[in-house]
């Protein structure tokens, strides 16, 4: 996930100019303004708590009944406001979102409120933070945290779900018995006292609120958590199947019945031949696919184009340029070689193709690897990404094209299945097709390739059988989580100094990064398909300790798509959890189904809170370099078991 040297060039260039600008010195986050349509219950900031159905509002034409409605956000130091109408199409909020509120003086070990390490304690019945799934009644499990990278006054109270949240359900959430760290309690602020106490007259100005919170106290009521000790209590509703995958399943749909059975058009620009002892022939090229984006070319900077009705259309001709290149091993002039899809890492390039593990992987088990851009999070989109987080309205601009970027893939997909067996660049001296036609398509990416993999894999028609590497999801976990972000907090620290806002601002961007990365299909990424689309199999590498991508995060995905983790997982006393891997099921021989193989490197456990790894080596690329992990991956893609080639132990690297 490391940044090419390229892209750091660029964002240096870019953060120095931004760091010219005439800043203004940083006002005091607003408090709630009811008037402005802040919720008052939480005072330390507009649109705390979050997420929250107060910012929604009544929608009988959505899938959930209700609409996201904020009307006051955020603003830069600038006083540009996030402009809210993006968010506003939703009818929910993130399966995966944080919660986000501010709890003065809150000591989380003295409040016995569920750690990291202890996720089984979410769901104790005196936990003093409860989440109920009001549908079904069942309680969520979560962990919480103070958020470390800032100040002790405009801390945030983050509480992360340890499974996504239910697509369409609406949650109810309940603070209580919390205590500072002298074990004092901590009363409520003084509107939600009142919200708490008799009835208000109509003309209060937390008559509404009052009102409101009555159904949320209701539900808790019925599910044993009372008013006693009660600090803080409001509901939210996540966005619906139709709300986060409609969007790309409407551009592909339309695209594909267009294209009909047919390979979409490609040009070829360049063969290179006896590239090196493993591979015979590379070839770049470009594919065409549909461009749903507002501009023609769709270049960085371009949003989606909507219709009428909303969603996704094309302006007239507006076509994709989808650069791809090709590794073909010198096996495959023995017999064709499977294809497969190889995703890049973090702002990088369709190059990473020539990298050589993947090089390693083709020859070693036979497979042509073909890339493209992960367009919207590529090299070319690095001065896009740093001026979103200056001006978050922006940030549409980097999650569409990343939705446009699903479509380039599953249209890069089908020209090496459908079409390319029939241009001489893939064919050997005799004209016979060097890629295997009549395998299926399959897919294996590391870091970013493994987190927006698993979008893809959610929405492709053709990919059965997918490896994520060093994966996750939930780049609002992510973020703080890892060793490449400081460089771009420069830019929010620059423009949102605010921690707090930062982390209800990192809250926000996520709900649109759903529509581009695994955290908003992850509930059909494996055996609940989306529409028009066939169930998955996905094998996940995970790096202990690694730096990049948190393995927690990794966690909460394999939770949700109901992967299971090998065992033993690692050696004992590696892992600090009170219940390593809780609530992931294990195996030990061959497995079919999805799985989650932790691979162990001897660096140190990632801190606890959200800051990322500083001590010890970065094991992020060593389960792509390690023969036995390559192995492991060949046979699931080709046969969609998960072989033990471990020997019977924790899967062990020796760098």
């Amino acid at each position: 996930m490391r940044l090419p040297q390229r892209s750091l060039a660029a964002f240096a260039a870019l953060a120095a100019s931004l760091a010219l600008l005439t800043v203004p010195p940083a006002a005091p986050a607003a408090a709630a303004d009811t008037a402005a349509g802040c919720d008052p219950i939480d005072p330390a900031a507009c649109l705390l708590p979050f997420p929250s159905d107060w910012y929604t509002v009544p929608d009988a034409g959505t899938p959930t009944g209700r609409r996201v409605a904020m009307r006051t956000t955020l603003k830069n130091v600038l006083g540009l406001p996030v402009r809210p109408d993006e968010w506003n199409r939703a009818d929910g909020f993130s399966p995966g979102s944080m919660l986000l509120s501010r709890v003065p003086g809150i000591d989380l070990a003295r409040t016995g409120a569920a750690p990291v390490t202890d996720i089984g304690a979410s769901l104790r019945d005196d936990a003093p933070i409860v989440i109920v799934d009001t549908e079904t009644g069942e309680r969520w499990p979560y962990w919480a945290e103070l958020d470390a990278n800032a100040p002790d006054d405009r801390k945030a109270l983050i509480v992360r779900p340890a499974r996504n949240f239910r697509e369409g359900h609406r949650y109810a959430v309940a603070l209580r018995n919390l205590r500072d760290a002298s074990g004092n309690a901590i009363a409520p602020n003084d509107a939600f006292a009142r919200i708490l106490g008799p009835e208000l007259p109509s003309g209060d100005p937390l008559h509404k609120r009052q009102q409101e919170t009555g159904r949320v106290l209701a539900d808790l009521d019925r599910r044993g958590v009372g008013r006693d000790g009660l600090y803080l209590a409001w509901d939210f509703t996540v966005a619906s199947r139709q709300s986060l995958a409609g969007p790309v399943l409407h551009m592909r749909d339309e695209a594909l019945r267009g294209l009909g059975d047919r390979s979409p058009s490609f040009l070829v620009t360049q063969v290179t031949d006896d590239v090196d002892d493993r591979i015979a022939r590379e070839v770049k090229g470009v594919v065409w696919a549909p461009s749903y984006l507002d501009q023609y070319g769709g270049l960085p900077g371009s949003a989606l184009h909507r219709g009428r009705d909303g969603r996704p259309a094309r302006l007239p001709g507006n076509s994709q340029a989808v650069p791809f290149q090709c590794e073909i091993p010198r096996s495959a002039f023995d017999e064709p070689a499977r294809p497969a899809l190889y995703g890049h890492g973090l702002l990088g390039r369709e190059g990473e193709v020539g990298a050589g593990n993947v090089k390693s992987m083709a020859a070693e088990h036979g497979f042509v690897f073909c890339a493209t851009k992960w367009i919207g999070m590529a090299d070319e989109d690095v001065p896009n990404v740093v001026s979103a987080l200056a001006d978050l309205t922006r940030f549409r601009t980097v999650a569409d094209r990343t939705q446009q970027g699903l479509l380039n893939f599953i249209f890069l997909g089908r020209a090496m299945t459908r079409g390319f067996a029939g241009h001489k660049a893939f064919q050997n001296g005799s004209g016979a097709s060097l890629i295997d036609t009549g395998a299926e398509l399959t897919f294996d990416g590391n870091s970013q390739g493994g987190i927006m993999g698993g979008a893809l894999t959610a929405v492709s028609p053709d990919i059965r059988r997918a490896v994520l590497g060093v994966p996750a999801m939930n780049y609002s976990t992510l973020l703080n989580r890892s060793s490449d972000f400081p460089q771009y907090g420069q830019v929010l620290d620059l423009f949102y100094p605010d921690k707090l806002d930062q982390q209800i601002g990192i809250a926000l961007i996520q709900m649109l990064w759903d529509r581009g990365e695994a955290n908003g299909y992850a509930w059909h990424m494996t055996d609940d398909p989306l529409p028009g689309t066939p169930a998955h199999r996905v094998l996940m590498h995970v790096a202990f300790g690694d730096h990049q991508v948190a393995p927690v995060a990794a966690e909460v995905q394999a939770r949700t798509i109901g992967a299971s983790v090998h065992a033993p997982v690692v050696r004992p006393g590696r892992n600090p959890d009170t219940v390593p891997y809780w609530g992931i099921p294990t195996f030990g021989a061959a497995h079919e189904g999805s799985a989650m193989i932790i691979w162990d490197s001897g660096s140190p456990a990632p801190p606890l809170g959200n800051t990322p790894p500083t001590e010890g080596r970065d094991p992020h690329s060593d389960p792509r370099n390690n023969a036995d992990a390559r192995r492991q991956k060949a046979i699931f893609l080709k046969t969609g078991t998960v072989q033990d080639v471990c020997g019977g132990g924790p899967c062990v690297i020796s760098p």
